[in-house]
Formats: structure tokens, C-alpha cells, sequence
């Protein structure tokens, strides 16, 4: 099977309240955070557009009005929202916007970093695998916020955790997935929790792959971290 991205649904997360950005970015979610002329959320999507990918839904939560109306434009995909009226967590955002997904294969974006994966061939090696998930990894300097995962020679994830073996090779989340709606199935029955804590450590050793980007993480989850983001991106505003 060859992956068509116009076939593929996109989810991104956005909808964190970003209480450590907001020394930096106060009067707006975080997706909407300058880059010159465009904002974060712009950037994102700009970046999977590319790959022919149509059909985007954004979950949405805190200052959610914001991000809906700064897309009152006619577009050439299709765009949705999933709004939360309290704080869901990762997990409870993307189980909510259950409704809006419609392709059987799928693609989870974290809303406040990208990565920059080549996604045809992400989605390529998630399908070959028969994966239920597929998480994009890569190398970091920093290891103590983002977290560790290991695999095996298989590719197959056997471990997230806080500290790694020095003697083992290890790996950060990107915040980017490739997954099967089989994945509900694993799922908490809980109506908030989180993606990093609540699923992943369930789907450890299962057909969980990790496919290594090469490309360096960028993130705004922090006024450093959006500063030296805007530094590679584009001056801010």
C-alpha cells in the first residue's frame, strides 16, 4: 500500500494553556505566537500543506476564539475544530476529536514544536510496519525535559522514561505520530489525561515503531525556547 497524504486526516494539539510562554507571548494561545508575518500555527500547517495533505483538525481550548477566528479566510484544505471547554490534557483532546477523524490511518501533531519530517515517508514506514503507532523521534542535547525513549533493533519502542542508561542509545519524542484508530482501544476510559503518560507506557513493546528524524526540534513551549525559535524561524514582530 502507498500512503496518499490526501487521504490522511491531520489532528494538532493545540490547546495547552501555555502558562510557561506567557512572560513572552501573553495577550494569545501559544499557536498564535509571532514569526514575522505569520504565526506559529501558520508555519505548522505551511509545513505539512506541502505534502498535499487536505484535511486538518485543530484542537482547540484555552483563548480557543482567537485561533478560530484567525482562520476566517477561505482556504484550499479542509479545516476543523474540536474545542474543549475545560483542560483535557493531550489525551483527552485527541479522544474528543474522535468525531472529526475519518481516515483509519492518522497523524497526531503536537501544536507548539515542529520537526520538519519528511511525512510520505513517515507515513510509508508506519504503513509497512502494520503499526498502530509510529512516533517520530529525534536527537537532543537536552534530554531532561523532553524525556527518553529506546528501542529495539526493530524499531520497536521497549521504553519511555526520565533517565536513561549512559551506555544506551536514546531518543526524544518530536511530538509527532503516525496512528490507527486502534489506538482507542488503548486508551484510558477517563475523560482528561495525557498522551506522554496515560498511553504511550501502554503501548511499549506492542507494534509501537519509533522512525528517527534528523531534522532538530524546535519548540515554544518556553519564553528561551520561542526566542531561540524565532532566532531560526524568523524575527518575531
Amino acid at each position: 500500500m502507498i500512503a496518499n497524504p490526501e487521504n490522511i486526516d491531520v489532528v494538532i494539539l493545540c490547546g495547552g494553556l501555555g502558562t510557561r510562554l506567557r512572560s513572552a507571548v501573553s495577550d494569545r494561545p501559544k499557536a498564535l505566537a509571532n514569526f514575522g508575518e505569520k504565526t506559529f500555527i501558520d508555519i505548522l500547517i505551511d509545513s505539512i500543506l506541502k505534502y498535499k495533505f487536505k484535511n486538518i483538525t485543530l484542537c482547540v481550548g484555552y483563548q480557543k476564539e482567537q485561533i478560530i477566528k484567525h482562520f476566517e479566510y477561505e482556504k484550499d484544505y479542509n479545516l476543523k475544530f474540536s474545542a474543549e471547554d475545560i483542560p483535557l490534557g493531550t489525551g483527552g483532546a485527541l479522544k474528543k476529536a474522535v468525531p472529526a477523524i475519518e481516515s483509519d490511518t492518522f497523524i497526531v501533531m503536537n501544536g507548539d514544536s515542529i520537526c520538519n519530517p519528511d511525512f510520505k515517508q513517515l507515513l510509508q514506514f508506519h504503513i509497512n510496519k502494520k503499526a498502530v503507532m509510529t512516533m517520530a523521534l529525534t536527537h537532543s542535547s537536552d534530554k531532561t525535559d523532553y524525556g527518553n525513549v529506546t528501542m529495539d533493533q526493530s524499531q520497536i519502542i521497549t521504553n519511555f522514561e526520565e533517565k536513561i542508561n549512559s551506555n544506551e542509545e536514546s531518543f526524544i519524542n518530536a511530538g509527532i505520530y503516525v496512528m490507527q484508530k486502534e489506538i482507542f482501544s488503548y486508551m484510558p476510559k477517563e475523560e482528561i489525561f495525557s498522551l506522554e503518560y496515560d498511553l504511550f507506557p501502554k503501548l511499549v513493546n506492542k507494534r509501537c515503531y519509533g522512525y528517527i528524524i534528523k531534522n532538530e526540534l524546535i519548540d515554544i513551549g518556553t519564553p528561551e525556547r520561542y526566542n531561540k525559535a524565532v532566532s531560526i524561524i524568523g524575527d518575531k514582530k
